[in-house]
């Protein structure tokens, strides 16, 4: 992902400077978390973690799963897609470039998504 705007590269460069997104993207970059495991493990309330989960997914910087527990319930876990992130000031502006990890679920996702679009 590459901006092309300069709002682009403020809204990311503004997210990545809240100290929420930040405990939320090195909470998720092992493991998948619930909002419920990311709200106990930083002890910040689930709507602020809702929040910024829904921003953060926005921006391709998070990816929304679904866990489904044994007894057939579900629900969304979180997990960092950032692979490598480079900012950089040229002519006066800032270009935030975003490399998100291409993991195997993604790939699959991808390929789906291409197989509908055909």
């Amino acid at each position: 992902m590459c901006p092309d705007s300069r709002s682009d590269a403020t809204d990311i460069l503004t997210l990545l400077g809240d100290k929420y997104v930040q405990s939320i993207l090195v909470a998720t970059t092992t493991t998948p978390k619930s909002a419920k495991e990311l709200s106990d493990e930083l002890g910040t309330a689930r709507l602020t973690i809702y929040e910024r989960t829904e921003q953060l997914v926005a921006h391709d910087l998070l990816v929304e799963r679904t866990r489904i527990v044994d007894d057939g319930s579900h629900h969304s876990v979180y997990e960092a897609n950032v692979e490598h992130l480079d900012i950089d000031l040229d002519d006066g502006r800032f270009q935030v470039s975003v490399e998100t990890r291409d993991t195997p679920a993604s790939r699959f996702t991808n390929l789906w998504s291409d197989i509908r679009e055909a």
